[in-house]
């Protein structure tokens, strides 16, 4: 009898022994959970003010002439990152971003159709005013000089081609949407062939 009673005695304080071991270990997990939800906290505060910086940026830069507006926007460079392989980088942003105008759902409306171009268009306008921001960062003095004027006929370019083609459909409710849309099909190539030629 005594026999089984110390083995009893003994089994229960293993069994309490592992129930404390567990206790212990459950309170730093909690520990730990909670300090890494305070870290992600304080991370999400970070992004979300970069999110308002970059915001308040755009909006400042519209204000700017076309050209101006893209020297400008030589600091910020969110769309890619500075690495040893920059132009893979941005190929593969510029393709995500073309990706999801293909599976954006088209609108119905002729004003929802015009403002979702409009909205296409702005995406990569801002895309091509960082790209071209990066790139004036980058080369010389003689090829910043050499963009430049290239951008600026390039500019001229864009508008007289959409104007050209919206004349088509001149007195049109379609011809604004014409107009954006060319500008948008415009500058999103106007991206790539800005990366393939120049970024390093």
């Amino acid at each position: 009898m005594t026999t089984n009673r110390k083995y009893f005695i003994a089994m229960l304080i293993v069994v309490v022994t592992l129930l404390a071991a567990c206790g212990n270990s459950s309170d730093k997990s909690k520990a730990e959970s909670k300090n890494e939800s305070s870290n992600s906290k304080s991370l999400e505060g970070v992004e979300n003010n970069d999110i308002d910086n970059k915001t308040e940026n755009a909006s400042e830069s519209a204000d700017n002439s076309e050209l101006n507006k893209q020297e400008d926007n030589s600091s910020n460079s969110s769309l890619g990152s500075t690495t040893s392989n920059q132009k893979d980088e941005y190929l593969k942003q510029l393709n995500e971003m073309e990706e999801a105008d293909r599976n954006e759902e088209a609108k119905t409306t002729m004003v929802e159709m015009e403002e979702q171009e409009a909205e296409r268009y702005k995406k990569w306008d801002e895309s091509l005013n960082e790209i071209y921001g990066v790139l004036m960062d980058q080369l010389n003095t003689e090829q910043r000089d050499q963009l430049r004027e290239e951008q600026r006929k390039w500019i001229e370019h864009r508008d007289a081609t959409a104007k050209e083609s919206s004349l088509k459909y001149k007195g049109g409710s379609t011809e604004s949407l014409e107009y954006v849309a060319t500008q948008a099909s415009l500058t999103k190539e106007r991206c790539y062939e800005l990366v393939a030629k120049y970024m390093k």
